[in-house]
Formats: structure tokens, C-alpha cells, sequence
């Protein structure tokens, strides 16, 4: 069942407004690390938050303002590098942050009605700044909407460059934090310097780090994808539905929600693009290093704290074997990282700066468990949290109201669409056969 609906044309009482610092904060020029700054991050992740009851656009205007004295990089700008061709640094300047009003005759009630199939028109719900290139783009952009119900829905864009989901989490709950409790001082305080993630000299790269190889350039799986119609697919995952995909893979294997599902959403992604039997095939992911590092990442670390994660086997090897066989190889690429791997990794990118291949690859994004739905402004949590558009990657977003549950966005081919979904509602525990094949992970 298709519930999208156009969203309205927004009302904007006056023009998008800089947000500055309420106070002066500290000007230099801050050092991007190579995870920072890699070419694929060059873009912004865009959230979206609608709550039934809506915060005053002073209220929210004087509590960003004042969170920009704590988290000031991102009131700054992004700036080449004088000393390293194709690196950014970040200027700290105090320029502000692009913050924009707008009115739209739609509910809450209508919009949560919709929100399982977001559409192009949704994008209107975020402020858009004519923009020569990505430096000319602000770190921080927000919209918020008030709905004619008396609700709002609070759109934010924030440079991947500067922040990872994590630390966009943690930001935007410092935000709210200073908006219900203007006196408050911040529960986690942010930790601005870089440098503990700078390359080795002399460059040690002791892994080979997967995702940037392409072992098949006869077949591209994403240009294939985008050269059709693509439609949106969202199927949420109860915690009694994957307790059952984990009963496919115990008591021989036992496994996170993640792993397993991770796993489930590639076989069956796979399987309805019925790709070429030996094309090779990748599973990316993210993972979170903060605690892999020796020492670990200081508490309030909110750069881009993660490395990629690699599966990769050939279509038929996936297909044709159980849940177990693709676990183990999520497994398998998680148990890698290691403070080693990371360092080589940014050593890999101070030498070879370019991006992952993702030319047979599904990407994954966890926004579930980084508390994206317990933000609250000060008139409760959100009743929804998602994306602004739905992409060709997958996303793992959180249910509110339950915390073990996961919604699966992402867009596929028309064509697929409703294959696509039957096979991620519909698993057999019959399925598959027993050989789980020994697939060598190339790390």
C-alpha cells in the first residue's frame, strides 16, 4: 500500500536567518582528519523530526544560539588546504548556522499517515541554499515547520565532514538539552580536537581494506539501479520478527540484531535484483571506533569516529546459502577493526585519497541506538524520526515507542519493489541449504 502524499508548498513568514554564537568563541582553524574529510562524506546528513507539539521559533533560535558557543565549529566554515591538494580544513570563523521559518497547511496525524513512504516533495521541508559547491554549503542548516495542528516538523542538515551520526546525535541533543533547560549545563561536553586520528609518518598500511577494490568492472550494479525508476521500500522489524531471524542462525551461531539483519536485507536485496550467479558482491557498513582505538576516543569525540565495514562474497554464494553463511561474513568484518586497522586505514587515505567502490555494494546507515528518537525540545519525543528523501542505501531507523525494533528504508527499482519486500517479510527457516561455505574475507 502506497501511503505517500505530496507535502504542501511551505509559507515562509521572512527570509533564512544566520544564527551566530550568543557569545564570542574561539577563532583558529581546526585540522579534519583523514575519516573527517574522505571524498564520500562530502555531503550532509539530513534529518527530520516531527512532534506534536511545537517550540517557538525564539525559543529554538536563542537555544542554538547559545549550544554554537559549546559545539562553535559548526557555526564555522569548510576551506582548502593550503598544504595538502584536496584536503579541507575547518574554519572557525563564528559565521553561523542558515536557520529558516516556514508554515504548511498538513497535520501531524497526516504526515505520520504518510511517513513510511517519503517522496521528492518532502525535500521543500528543509531550507535549500543556492550554493556554487560543497564549501559554499553551511555546516548547519534547519528548517523547522509548524503544521496547521499545532505540530512541527524539525528538519536538520549537518556536513558530514564535521560529524558523524554519532556526533550529529550528540549535537542536536545538546541543543535540545538547552532548549528545555535553558540554565542547564551540557551532560557531555564536545571534544573539538582532531589530531588524535592523524596519519603515521612513515605510513604503515598493514590491511588491504576491501571496500575500496573493485573486483568486477563488467557489471555496475548502482548505475544499473539508477538508470530505473526507483520507489521507495519500508518495512518495520518487531523484536518477535528478528528473535526469529536469529533462531535461523542459533544454536551453532549467535549474533546481534544488526549482524542478522544486516544480513537478511543484503541476501534479500540481492536475490530480487537477480544479478549475474559470480558477480562479486558487497555488503558496507558502518562501525564505530571509539572504544576500538588504544586509548579509546575521549567521551564527547563528535568528528566521524568510524571506519567501513566489509562483507564480500559472489551473488550465487550469498543467495544460495543460509542466513548463517552472511552472518559469519558481517561478523567477520566487524571482528577486523581493530585499533591497527583503523590507523591503516588513515593511513591508506593520506596516500590514496580516493573513494569506496561501490559498484556491486549495498551500504547500510544505523540511525536505530544513537537516540535520535529521545529528543525532546521540551514538548516531548519525537513521533517520528527519519530521512528527508529515501536513497539507494539502506537506512536502519528507529521505531519510537520500541526500542528493539528497526524500520528498513531504502529505495529500489520499481520493477523489484514489491519483490524486494515480500522477501524481507516473507523468510522461510527452511531456507537455504547447510554449506556455510569458509568465503574468504580479503582484510
Amino acid at each position: 500500500m502506497n501511503n505517500s502524499i505530496e507535502i504542501p508548498d511551505c509559507y515562509y513568514p521572512k527570509e533564512a536567518v544566520l544564527i551566530c554564537p550568543s557569545t564570542s568563541t574561539p577563532k583558529h582553524t581546526l585540522y579534519l582528519s583523514n575519516l573527517d574529510d574522505q571524498k564520500f562524506l562530502r555531503f550532509s546528513i539530513k534529518y527530520l523530526h516531527l512532534y506534536k507539539k511545537s517550540v517557538s521559533v525564539d525559543v529554538l533560535q536563542a537555544s542554538l544560539s547559545n549550544v554554537l558557543v559549546e559545539y562553535y565549529p559548526l557555526a564555522g566554515r569548510l576551506k582548502p588546504s593550503q598544504e595538502h591538494e584536496d584536503k579541507f580544513l575547518l574554519d572557525c570563523n563564528a559565521q553561523g548556522a542558515y536557520f529558516s521559518e516556514a508554515h504548511l497547511d498538513i497535520t501531524v496525524d497526516q504526515f505520520l499517515y504518510a511517513s513510511s513512504k517519503p517522496n521528492k516533495s518532502w525535500r521543500k521541508l528543509l531550507f535549500r541554499l543556492d550554493s556554487q559547491s560543497f564549501l559554499d554549503v553551511p555546516p548547519l542548516i534547519i528548517q523547522v515547520n509548524y503544521l496547521s495542528c499545532g505540530g512541527m516538523i524539525l528538519c536538520t542538515s549537518i556536513n558530514h565532514c564535521f560529524c558523524d551520526g554519532i556526533g550529529s546525535s550528540q549535537f542536536l541533543h545538546a541543543w535540545s538539552q538547552l532548549t528545555s533547560k535553558p540554565n542547564a549545563e551540557l551532560s557531555v561536553k564536545p571534544y573539538h580536537i582532531r589530531h588524535l586520528l592523524k596519519p603515521r609518518i612513515p605510513s604503515q598500511i598493514s590491511f588491504s581494506h576491501p571496500e575500496f577494490h573493485c573486483h568486477d568492472p563488467s557489471f555496475n550494479v548502482t548505475q544499473f539501479i539508477l538508470s530505473q525508476p526507483l520507489v521507495p521500500v519500508s518495512v518495520t522489524f518487531t523484536p518477535s520478527q528478528i528473535l526469529s531471524l536469529k533462531k535461523l542462525c542459533v544454536p551453532s551461531l549467535k549474533c546481534t540484531s544488526f549482524e542478522v539483519l544486516s544480513s537478511h536485507v543484503w541476501r534479500s536485496w540481492v536475490k530480487a535484483l537477480d544479478l549475474p550467479p559470480f558477480l562479486p558482491v558487497k555488503l558496507i557498513f558502518s562501525i564505530n571506533v571509539r572504544k576500538k582505538m588504544r586509548p579509546k576516543l575521549p567521551i564527547g569525540y563528535y568528528g566521524n569516529g568510524f571506519v567501513l565495514g566489509c562483507a564480500e562474497t559472489s551473488v550465487d554464494r550469498l543467495a544460495l546459502s543460509n542466513l548463517q553463511y552472511s552472518v559469519k561474513l558481517v561478523q567477520q568484518a566487524k571482528d577486523c577493526v581493530t585499533d591497527d586497522y583503523v590507523r591503516s586505514m588513515i593511513d591508506f587515505l593520506q596516500e590514496r585519497r580516493i573513494k569506496p567502490d561501490l559498484s556491486s555494494s549495498l551500504v547500510i546507515s544505523q540511525w536505530a541506538k544513537q537516540e535520535l528518537e529521545d529528543l525532546d525540545f521540551g514538548e516531548g519525543k519525537p513521533l517520528y524520526i527519519g530521512p528527508v528523501a529515501s536513497e539507494i542505501y539502506c537506512l536502519f531507523l528507529p521505531v519510537t515507542g520500541n526500542l528493539h525494533a528497526f524500520t528498513v528504508l531504502m529505495s529500489v527499482p520499481q520493477s523489484i519493489a514489491e519483490k524486494f519486500e515480500h522477501l524481507l517479510v516473507n523468510f522461510d527457516e527452511k531456507e537455504g541449504n547447510e554449506d556455510d561455505g569458509k568465503e574468504k574475507l580479503f582484510v
